[in-house]
């Protein structure tokens, strides 16, 4: 195989979602892989609070999520913490344009999906196991999220 004809390979690869080929012509063996997509960096500091370099590839912008109701004055100390079961990436909907899961003032039940979370490239469904109405969510959608971090309040009565 002659030199412009693994160029052009290249240009193929780099023209398709295809990931990798191998050829193997005459005990030679050629590899081409594409280049993957940047990776985001999470950093944690010591403060609890989290820095994330954008995306140099980003698809499309994020859909705006509407701002929601003001919550009536509910007492802080009889409130419910909803945490998050793993480490990952926090989603208050499905998809762009989907329906949110869980807003204030929404009633759950146990067994709800109230969000997701993004983990290892697979969605978590994180359903309720408490009763009540959501007065307060806690995190960003977007956001990454640690084991056991508050994602929501909700008021049990």
């Amino acid at each position: 195989m002659d030199i412009k004809q693994i160029q052009e390979l290249v240009k193929l690869i780099n023209k398709t979602s295809i990931g990798e080929i191998t050829i193997e012509e005459d005990g030679r063996k050629i590899t081409i892989k594409q280049k993957k997509d940047p990776v985001q960096n999470i950093v944690a500091t010591s403060t609890q609070s989290f820095a994330q370099q954008p995306s140099a590839a980003a698809a499309a912008p994020a859909a705006a999520v509407p701002a929601a109701p003001k919550a009536e004055a509910v007492k802080e100390d009889n409130l419910i913490t909803v945490k998050s079961p793993m480490i990952g990436t926090f989603y208050r909907q499905a998809g762009p344009g989907k329906p949110l899961f869980a807003s204030v003032g929404d009633d759950i039940t146990p067994g709800k999906v109230v969000c997701i979370i993004e983990a290892m490239k697979l969605f978590n469904e994180i359903e309720s196991e408490v009763k009540g109405r959501i007065v307060k969510i806690l995190v960003d959608d977007a956001s990454p999220v640690e084991y056991d971090q508050p994602l929501f309040l909700v008021d049990p009565s």
